[in-house]
């Protein structure tokens, strides 16, 4: 059995409430796992905000897309995503470019060297995410993905 979050957290009192002690646990194991992936990250340069913006971009090539269109499918929430693309960009691993008649119009893509980056990355990350949740199972990974896409929903 795993320890209580109580107990990891040295608490002496319960908590206030059943939805209480639920969203401590999401941000509690939030935070561990975001914790290993950016040591993961780490020896790469890379935040786990960077890594996910160029797998964004990655996944759009050859098009590429706009800043907004690249903060929007952020899985956390940046809020000036033109900075993340500018030190991406001083990386050599993302290039802009403006397109058509509006100048504020400016496309991102992912350069060779942001794909290489990812390369070895893939198999790495893809390791952490299995020494961090494949003791579940299929079966549990399933319901505890479904329940999440629940709780998600706006009520």
């Amino acid at each position: 059995m795993s320890p209580s979050l109580q107990s990891e957290l040295k608490q002496r009192k319960p908590f206030g409430s059943l939805e209480h002690e639920a969203m401590l646990s999401i941000a509690r194991t939030a935070a561990l796992l975001e914790h290993g992936t950016s040591e993961a990250l780490k020896p790469y340069g890379l935040t786990p905000t960077q890594y996910n913006a160029l797998r964004i971009l990655r996944g759009a090539e050859p098009e590429g897309l706009c800043r907004n269109e690249v903060r929007d499918r952020l899985v956390a929430r940046v809020p000036d995503a033109t900075r993340l693309l500018d030190r991406l960009e001083e990386m050599r691993l993302v290039v802009r470019e403006r397109e058509g008649d509006d100048r504020r119009f400016v496309r991102s893509r992912i350069t060779r060297a942001g794909v290489d980056l990812l390369r070895p990355l893939d198999d790495v990350i893809q390791a952490l995410h299995t020494a961090q949740l494949g003791h579940l199972g299929q079966r549990k990974l399933r319901t505890l993905v479904g329940l999440l896409g629940e709780a998600r929903k706006q009520p």
